[in-house]
């Protein structure tokens, strides 16, 4: 691909026609994302909205309540997971337990969202088929804007319905913060969107800006338990914090993400106006296929390698952080029995630091779900933007073609569970095999989730969105299944529900050979389908 050439827009398209169309490609959007936002803003909305109900339950006395403002003012480790607490009140307690976390999904949803309807489009030609029609060039921005501004202030609505009771003012701060956070990621990933080739490459610029975000804010937090250092104020989740939804709000500090938003949208809008369609400010670099891109499993390496770096260097640096809490969860936790009975629901019934090293442990097993979907579902997308035929055109089999997409998947997720079980270790400073036992043994639940998205993929590759829809099933059960006392025959759609909770209980096999001969039987139904039905166009 050449370097971007500039163009001069003619004067009849110039002014109000650049937004030609914006309309229809808003209700086209829309359509498209009719499952997907929804999801997310129901994970992201209703979750931070419920949280009084499950922090009512844990923090029940004012004392209790107290005792963790105390504590997190004394604890630099957890405050760099979870940031400051403000108040004692149960309003400031939920943002404080869940304003990162819920700002960082909000910013993945408005990044995912804003890729797929610009430079997606793009890549896969569909953009150039519409640019026929009577659609201005800024138009597909435009609408892919509104898509996340339409998804971010649905989650802030159901923030404040859910939290207004607690107060007003907090409840709109809290809300106007995970919304911010979102529109900020929004309108970088519009710029990212501009700059690089392909849709990949775009995402993985954006998420490396939300995962610099969040380490300024780790870091920030942890020197300071008022939210006050500089590092802390160089990212935009440690802005939603400075908001201080709940303890004292701060409305001045909304100013900080009107202006990035309105920075970044700016600039994503003068660079679309100066490339053509298909083109980029960063080409990709070409070469000849030799050596290992000449062959199948080379060229999937080649496609996922970044991807996977970038997930791996997450894992561990996450799981460094959370072992680096884990003494202090003794303390936070003292004599709560409902915080040590929510603990056993997701970490096994052992001691408190097993507990919370198992819940850990199971949360960044659903997490490496996640990444082994994506992987998967790379297929898919090699498949309908016509990349993968001329691949499939060659003397490549498609089970062959897939197989190396799969290798990679597979064995990746694996992969992620290792260097998570080291960051653990090197965190908590001992007992490194039981740790990596406790995220090994969870290897199966995760190559099940994506053996269904090989399943679904390969009989029905239009629905491979439901791989994505299982994915999130199981990460919501896990997330909020324990917290609200789901029934157990509820919680065992998930597959992470039939395996031990390491370290600290007992290992059972049958269940572990189980799910790997289901991965097998799902997986081998998925690429008899794919060599049988008929290949995508588009």
């Amino acid at each position: 691909m050449t370097a971007v050439t500039p163009v001069a827009v003619p004067p009849r398209v110039r002014g109000s026609r650049q937004l030609a169309g914006t309309g229809a490609l808003l209700r086209l959007a829309l359509r498209r994302d009719r499952v997907m936002v929804p999801l997310w803003v129901l994970l992201i909305g209703g979750t931070t909205a419920s949280a009084t109900n499950t922090l009512g339950q844990i923090y029940d006395t004012p004392a209790e309540r107290a005792g963790v403002v105390t504590s997190m003012a004394a604890n630099s480790s957890l405050r760099s997971l979870y940031g400051p607490v403000f108040d004692d009140s149960l309003g400031a307690l939920v943002s404080w337990r869940y304003l990162a976390f819920m700002a960082a999904f909000a910013a993945l949803m408005s990044l995912l969202v804003v890729v797929r309807h610009t430079r997606e489009e793009e890549e896969t030609g569909r953009q150039e088929m519409l640019s026929a029609a009577m659609v201005g060039r800024r138009a597909p921005l435009t609408a892919s804007l509104l898509v996340a501004l339409i998804a971010n202030t649905g989650i802030a609505l159901l923030v404040v319905l859910g939290l207004a009771g607690e107060a007003l003012g907090g409840a709109v701060a809290l809300g106007l913060g995970i919304g911010g956070v979102g529109m900020v990621f929004a309108t970088l990933a519009a710029v990212c969107a501009q700059l690089t080739e392909t849709a990949r490459l775009a995402k993985g610029l954006t998420a490396a800006g939300l995962g610099l975000a969040w380490v300024l804010k780790a870091a920030g937090d942890a020197a300071a338990d008022d939210g006050s250092h500089v590092l802390t104020w160089l990212s935009p989740v440690g802005w939603a914090e400075n908001l201080r939804a709940f303890g004292g709000e701060r409305w001045w500090v909304l100013l900080l993400f009107v202006g990035a938003v309105t920075v970044q949208a700016v600039l994503a809008y003068v660079l679309t106006g100066r490339r053509d369609i298909g083109m980029s400010f960063m080409p990709a670099r070409p070469g000849p296929a030799e050596g290992r891109i000449s062959t199948a499993g080379g060229l999937a390496w080649r496609l996922q390698r970044g991807s996977l770096l970038g997930w791996g260097i997450g894992f561990l640096v996450t799981g460094v952080m959370f072992g680096g809490i884990t003494e202090g969860v003794a303390d936070l936790v003292g004599d709560n029995e409902q915080t040590k009975e929510l603990l056993a629901r997701m970490g096994g019934q052992s001691g408190i630091t097993d507990s919370f090293l198992a819940a850990m442990i199971s949360m960044l097993g659903m997490i490496a779900a996640v990444y082994v979907v994506q992987s998967v579902l790379r297929l898919n997308g090699e498949e309908t933007s016509q990349r993968g035929e001329p691949v499939l055109a060659g003397a490549v089999g498609r089970v062959r073609w897939a197989a190396g997409h799969l290798l990679i998947a597979f064995g990746g997720a694996a992969l992620l569970m290792v260097l998570a079980g080291l960051g653990l270790a090197l965190g908590y400073g001992e007992r490194a095999g039981a740790i990596l036992g406790g995220c090994l043994v969870l290897v199966p639940a995760i190559w099940l989730i994506g053996a269904v998205a090989v399943l679904v993929y390969g009989l029905v590759p239009r629905a491979a969105v439901l791989g994505w829809a299982y994915a999130g099933l199981c990460l919501g059960l896990g997330w909020l299944g324990a917290a609200f006392d789901l029934p157990e025959r509820a919680m065992d759609v998930s597959p992470f529900e039939h395996l031990p909770r390491l370290p600290g209980n007992a290992m059972e096999w049958g269940p572990f050979g189980v799910l790997l001969a289901l991965t097998a039987v799902a997986t081998a139904v998925g690429l008899a389908g794919l060599r049988r039905r008929d290949i995508q166009t588009g």
